[in-house]
C-alpha cells in the first residue's frame, strides 16, 4: 500500500513520479478508494463512488504510459466531480431523491474536458438538492461533515468537493459557484476555491434539457494547491457553442503571464458590507491578511461596499432560472423535494417579468459600484465567510450579538460577486482559537484570473495555510 502522505500531494509532483513510472495510476486509484472506503463514513462528501470505473480509467492510462503514447496533463490523476456535472455512466443525483438513480448518457462540458484531458473519475461530491443552499443537506442521507471537526458543516453548495479534497480523498475537485458555492465550503474546509468571470467556462445541463440563461453559476476547482487549480481551470475554460454565453477566448489567450509584482498593486479591503456582522474571529485573521498584502509591497485603502438590499433581487433571479429548468418536479414529484428546494422553485415560479426586469437594473448598479472600485485598484479583499464553520445543518441566526436572515446571513460577501459576473477566489488566512479555518475572499476585475492567482501565490507562500491538513486526515 502506499504511503498516504500521497494523498495530499499536488499534480504536478504526482505527475512526476507517475511518468518516471515510481507509481502507478492503478496504485493511486487504489489507495484513494482506500480513503474514501475508511474516511467517507465520517463525511459522507461522496454520493456515489465509481471505483470500478474508476480503475477501468487507471489501467488504459497505465498502458498508455508502457507504450511512451501521451496521457494528457491531468493522465493518471484522480480527481471527484461535483454532483451536479453530468456524468456518461456514472450516478449523476443533483443532490435529490428525484434523480438518485439516474446515470446520465452524457457528459457536461466541464466532465468533458476533464476526461480528454487524462482526468480518472473516482465518484461524485455530495451537494444540497440542486445546489440550493450554502450549506450540503439533502435527503440522500446524512449532511456532508467538515473534515477540521466533524461535528460541523462543510459549507455549500460544493461541500462535499471541499471536504473530500481537505480530507485527502482526491487530488483535486470540480466545483460549482452560483452565490459564493465553492467559496463558502473553501473557507470552512481550509482550502482553495476559485469562481470565475462569468462566462469562463461553459455551462451544458445536456442536450434533453430545458436551455435556461445561467446568470450567476461558474465551474470551477477546489483544490490544496493554487498551482493545482490554475491547471484545471485552464483545463475547463473556453468557449463551446453549446454555451452562447461563454467567452470566446482560448485558455492560452486568457491565461497570459501575470508578472506585475504584488508590492506596485493597489488594493481596496473591507471587513462589512452594508454594516454586515462579522465574527471577531475572522475579522481578527483578515486584518492580520490584510497586514501580510501590505508587508508584501501592496498599499491597501479600507472602503465601504454598500450593494443594499440586494439578496431578494439574487435570489428572486436565481430562483425564477431554476422555476423554469425545474418547475415541472413541483406537479410531478413534490413528495420528494426537500422542503427548501419546493420553496424555492416556488418562490421562483412567482417572480414576474417585471420583477425580473428590476433586478437586472439592481445588478447593473451593483456592477457599476465595483468598477467604480477597480478603476483605482487593482484587487479587492474581504472576507469569505462572516463566520467559520457551523454546526451541521444549523446555520446561525446571531453573529457577534447581531440577528442575521439564517438562509444567507453568514454570507453576505460572497453572492454580490456572483451579481456582478466577477472574479473572486477563496484562501485560507488562518485559524480560529478552535482550530478552523478561515477564509479570505480576493475579488479581482473581470479577466483577471491570472492576477488573482499570482496574488494568491503571493499570499500563500508568505502564510502557508494551505499546506496545513485536518490531523485526524493525514
Amino acid at each position: 500500500m502506499l504511503n498516504n502522505n500521497l494523498a495530499f500531494s499536488s499534480i504536478s509532483s504526482l505527475k512526476k513520479l507517475i511518468h518516471s513510472k515510481e507509481i502507478s495510476p492503478v496504485e493511486l486509484v487504489n489507495m484513494f478508494v482506500e480513503r474514501i472506503q475508511k474516511y467517507n463514513p465520517k463525511l459522507n462528501a461522496f454520493l456515489t463512488v465509481s471505483a470500478e470505473k474508476a480503475l477501468i480509467s487507471a489501467k488504459k492510462t497505465e498502458s498508455a504510459i508502457l507504450q511512451n503514447q501521451p496521457i494528457g496533463p491531468l493522465g493518471g490523476i484522480p480527481i471527484s466531480v461535483k454532483d451536479l456535472e453530468l456524468t456518461e455512466g456514472i450516478t449523476t443525483t443533483m443532490g435529490s431523491l428525484i434523480f438518485k438513480d439516474r446515470i446520465p448518457s452524457e457528459n457536461s462540458i466541464v466532465v468533458e474536458r476533464l476526461l480528454a484531458a487524462g482526468a480518472i473519475i473516482l465518484g461524485k461530491t455530495n451537494t444540497p438538492e440542486f445546489g440550493f443552499l450554502g450549506h450540503t443537506k439533502n435527503r440522500l442521507g446524512d449532511d456532508c461533515r467538515n473534515p477540521w471537526n466533524t461535528k460541523l458543516s462543510s459549507g455549500g453548495s460544493s461541500g462535499g468537493a471541499a471536504s473530500a479534497v481537505a480530507a485527502g480523498l482526491c487530488v483535486i475537485s470540480t466545483g460549482s459557484d452560483g452565490g459564493g458555492s465553492s467559496r463558502i465550503p473553501a473557507s470552512f474546509c481550509g482550502v482553495f476555491g476559485i469562481k470565475p468571470t462569468q462566462g469562463l467556462v461553459p455551462n451544458f445541463f445536456g442536450s434533453s434539457s430545458t436551455p435556461v440563461v445561467n446568470l450567476f453559476s461558474q465551474a470551477g476547482p477546489i483544490s490544496r494547491s493554487i498551482d493545482d487549480a490554475e491547471i484545471m481551470l485552464k483545463i475547463i475554460s473556453g468557449f463551446d457553442k453549446r454555451d452562447p454565453n461563454s467567452i470566446a477566448i482560448t485558455p492560452k489567450e486568457y491565461f497570459s503571464t501575470e508578472s506585475l509584482p504584488i508590492k506596485n498593486l493597489q488594493f481596496a479591503w473591507s471587513t462589512s458590507f452594508d454594516n454586515s456582522p462579522i465574527s471577531k474571529n475572522v475579522k481578527a485573521k483578515v486584518l492580520d491578511a490584510i497586514k501580510i498584502f501590505e508587508n508584501l509591497g501592496a498599499t491597501g485603502e479600507e472602503v465601504e461596499i454598500n450593494v443594499g438590499d440586494l439578496f431578494e433581487d439574487f435570489w428572486g433571479m436565481f430562483s425564477a432560472c431554476a422555476h423554469a429548468k425545474l418547475g415541472l418536479l413541483l406537479e410531478k414529484t413534490p413528495h420528494l423535494l426537500t422542503d427548501y428546494a419546493k420553496e424555492s422553485l416556488e418562490y421562483g415560479g412567482k417572480i414576474s417579468g417585471s420583477q425580473f426586469a428590476q433586478s437586472l437594473g439592481k445588478a447593473n448598479i451593483v456592477k457599476n459600484k465595483f468598477a467604480s472600485i477597480f478603476a483605482k485598484k487593482d484587487f479587492i479583499v474581504t472576507p469569505t465567510m462572516a463566520v467559520t464553520a457551523f454546526p451541521a445543518g444549523n446555520p446561525p441566526n446571531n453573529i457577534n450579538g447581531q440577528q442575521v436572515n439564517k438562509f444567507w446571513g453568514a454570507f453576505p460577501f460572497t453572492y454580490p460577486i456572483n451579481v456582478a459576473g466577477l472574479p473572486a477566489v477563496s484562501i485560507p488566512c488562518g485559524f480560529s482559537p478552535e482550530g478552523l479555518p478561515v477564509g479570505l475572499q480576493i475579488i479581482g476585475n473581470y479577466g483577471s484570473e491570472a492576477r488573482l492567482l499570482n496574488i494568491s501565490r503571493a499570499f500563500e507562500s508568505h502564510t502557508k495555510y494551505l499546506s496545513q491538513n485536518p490531523p485526524c486526515f493525514e
